[in-house]
């Protein structure tokens, strides 16, 4: 037989969804593990979003929609980005596809020719380099470091521009670290991305849990910076709708009309009845969001503070989303229940197998040294999970 793509054959599995596989199967073996992997909201969808999809269900809305989704969940959108962040767009801007992630997909092919290059700061979001490459592009890495906080500034983003540079991808807040870029810091990297005539593809899917500071989309920052950014965003971790698979990108409609063409022939169309309950989501109030944001809040709080007490291990404080990116150099070289620790995988892996705890190693977000939890679960897991690691590093278990 004659051998598969090339590209395809080339594409990693996404670690964060592999471990995630990992813990469940051992918790369906019998095996008491406490996952910390997956980035997925623990609470249940509020119950105004699921009575909307089911009301929709009644009425028949179970056909094909456009393939950049509904009119009606388009409009809703545009409302949207005019009451969060004052950005007006209208419904030809609009692209909804199947998931954030889709929409991050979608958007590289259509920006990107092969041989560009996309600037990528580390850490990143474990799709992000291997999406580029799935659209024949160059992913350029760039490092930082605890002490820039895990931000690029302006200074460096210059410094890794060449004349094949043809993107950045800007994450705020970060997942894996929980960062979030103020206004200042962004209009250094405005200055940049004018200058070099850039793409920015901004991804703001956790925009509203942001706990320390403001959130500021860059679009928001001058008309010229608005025309160059996609905007992805989406449902799942805000209203905790993961699995309803409802993302979308907000752009010039000359690229929002290339990206409508692209699902036409892929997808089609996302989930009819999820766009309908996705209506709701971001047309309607409810104190069930709120309360969501309030619990993640208390949860990391909790983390922290739990981490500056256990010896071996640090954390900066997230400023968003619902992730500590842990600092493990201090275990690196250590041999824990037999086995030399020499790299992120190597700590994650003997703490999955004698610690009972599923994290994914930074290694997969371009740092090694670090490890991601997630503290999108319940506080009793949190301290369950932060038990063990205490015993694990005292080889207690």
């Amino acid at each position: 037989m004659k051998p598969i793509s090339r590209m395809a054959g080339s594409i990693s599995p996404s670690a964060t969804l592999a471990i995630d596989a990992l813990a469940k199967q051992m918790i369906a073996d019998g095996v008491d593990v406490v996952g910390f992997g997956a980035g997925e909201p623990d609470f249940n969808t509020p119950d105004y979003i699921k009575s909307a999809a089911i009301a929709a269900i009644n009425d028949n809305q179970t056909h094909y929609t456009p393939a950049s989704g509904t009119l009606k969940l388009k409009k809703g959108i545009c409302d949207f980005m005019k009451r969060e962040f004052g950005l007006d767009y209208t419904p030809d801007c609009v692209c909804v596809s199947s998931g954030a992630k889709h929409s991050i997909f979608i958007a590289l092919q259509t920006l990107l020719n092969p041989g560009d290059e996309v600037l990528l700061p580390a850490p990143y979001w474990v799709t992000y380099a291997e999406a580029v490459r799935m659209a024949g592009g160059v992913p350029v890495i760039i490092e930082t470091t605890e002490e820039m906080r895990f931000k690029v500034s302006g200074e460096v983003l210059e410094s890794y521009v060449t004349d094949k540079t043809k993107l950045l991808i800007l994450t705020s807040p970060s997942n894996p670290t929980g960062m979030v870029y103020t206004e200042g810091e962004l209009q250094e990297i405005i200055q940049v991305v004018l200058k070099h005539d850039l793409y920015v593809l901004s991804d703001e899917i956790y925009y509203y849990l942001t706990y320390k500071g403001c959130f500021t989309s860059i679009a928001t920052l001058g008309e010229e910076i608005k025309k160059r950014t996609v905007i992805i965003n989406g449902v799942s971790k805000t209203y905790a709708m993961t699995g309803w698979r409802i993302g979308w990108s907000v752009c010039e409609p000359s690229i929002a009309k290339v990206m409508s063409n692209y699902l036409s022939h892929s997808t089609g169309n996302a989930c009819s009845v999820s766009q309908a309950a996705a209506v709701a989501a971001v047309t309607e109030e409810s104190p069930a969001v709120a309360d969501m944001k309030r619990a993640f809040d208390e949860r990391r709080s909790y983390f922290v503070e739990r981490v500056k007490q256990i010896d071996g291990v640090s954390c900066l404080e997230p400023e968003g989303a619902f992730y500590i990116f842990m600092n493990i150099k201090p275990q690196i070289g250590r041999t824990l229940y037999g086995m030399k620790i020499e790299n992120s995988s190597d700590f994650a892996a003997c703490f999955l197998k004698n610690g009972l705890v599923a994290v994914v190693p930074g290694v997969a977000f371009g740092a090694d040294g670090y490890v991601r939890w997630s503290y999108a679960v319940s506080m009793e897991n949190i301290k369950k999970g932060l038990d063990r690691l205490e015993k694990f590093l005292k080889e207690e278990c």
